[in-house]
């Protein structure tokens, strides 16, 4: 099997500022110290690439990590895969998934694999423990584990059902140059508005190529794919994403996951999705904006109480959505004995350049 390495002809980092200009996004306390803090930045993006709101750098160079899942996914679902093989609408949304190896995810992935002539061996994603023994702060058992139960299995499904229908070799459909590789490259560009020549290149922790882009860039993508109309390149692939990830949220996460509970309370508007090192990005239907999140050291623990905030700021939480997600607010840090001994609270201040006064009213229709 082939698979993309650190010589692999990846395009050079792009130049850019030595020190980014991140603000605080959330404190954590013990007891009323400030022990520590986390830095990042925030952007709110309309359709048209406005920026909205920001705060720290909505400029700053991020790599996008698993938050590219759909984009990844859009050539397959326009090139007419999903209709060739069968595939069902949870199984398209697990086509976007950071999954947590639940049965069903592991089940699902099994029979979209199958339904294209490929097999678990296929896969070049390796493996790792189910995540969904963690969520239940269970010990998963020794390895080895199956390939189809990585958290990126549904992604690199579509990948090989790719390569088969547009009649492809599988064995390097993780190299670079990899023509599904190249349309891949294609899609974040147009999505990303952003000339592939500027995509700055990485491995992501699954093998496959991944892309950094200005965080504003990001949200560009989130507001585009929410759109919930056809696409001038992709036709409807990015709505059958969207409308996909919204219906099955389950498939896209997990339980007890943040994707799984932030598209709930959005009730069908908000299309999100959490990628690695801390970041978080949102696309909001009604509202018509994309909203992208960096925690600049990467702490996920850091992205709920900001990701509410956001929201709060931006007068897109009602009284259902925050009771849905009350417990992201101010989560209270615990010892190993139970014992309450501290808070995570958000220090988010967005910074509203252009936000339209008309934003309130329209996301809460």
């Amino acid at each position: 099997m082939s698979a993309v390495s650190p010589s692999a002809s990846l395009p050079a980092a792009a130049s850019r500022p030595a020190e980014a200009r991140h603000a605080p996004l959330v404190a954590l306390t013990r007891g009323t110290v400030v022990e520590s803090t986390h830095a990042g930045s925030v952007a709110v993006v309309d359709r048209h690439g406005r920026l909205l709101a920001a705060t720290g750098d909505p400029g700053f160079l991020t790599m996008t990590r698993s938050a590219l899942k759909p984009f990844q996914a859009v050539p397959f679902v326009a090139a007419g895969g999903v209709g060739r093989f069968g595939y069902s609408k949870p199984q398209v949304a697990l086509m976007c998934a950071s999954h947590s190896g639940e049965p069903r995810h592991v089940d699902a992935v099994a029979d979209m694999l199958a339904r294209a002539g490929n097999k678990p061996e296929d896969l070049q994603c390796g493996t790792h423990a189910p995540g969904f023994y963690e969520r239940r702060g269970e010990v998963p058992p020794p390895p080895p584990y199956s390939p189809l139960a990585h958290n990126c299995s549904g992604k690199h499904s579509a990948m090989l059902a790719y390569c088969v229908h547009c009649g492809l070799p599988k064995e390097s459909y993780l190299d670079y140059d990899h023509p599904l590789q190249a349309s891949i490259r294609r899609a974040v560009a147009w999505f990303t508005a952003t000339p592939e020549a500027d995509l700055v290149g990485g491995i992501d922790g699954c093998s496959a190529p991944n892309y950094a882009v200005p965080l504003e860039r990001l949200a560009l993508a989130y507001a585009r794919l929410a759109a919930g109309a056809d696409d001038a390149t992709y036709g409807r692939a990015p709505r059958e994403l969207a409308d996909a990830m919204t219906a099955h949220p389950e498939m896209v996460s997990g339980e007890g996951r943040s994707d799984l509970a932030l598209m709930r309370a959005g009730r069908g508007d908000w299309v999100a999705k959490i990628g690695a090192e801390g970041v978080q990005a949102i696309g909001l239907r009604g509202a018509g904006i994309g909203i992208a999140i960096k925690v600049a050291d990467g702490n996920k623990r850091a992205l709920r109480p900001a990701i509410v905030a956001v929201l709060d700021q931006l007068g897109l939480m009602d009284a259902e959505r925050r009771g849905a997600l009350r417990d992201w607010y101010e989560p209270v840090i615990r010892n190993y004995r139970g014992i309450d001994t501290g808070r995570i609270r958000s220090m988010v201040v967005l910074d509203k350049l252009a936000v339209p006064a008309a934003l309130v009213s329209s996301s809460r229709e």
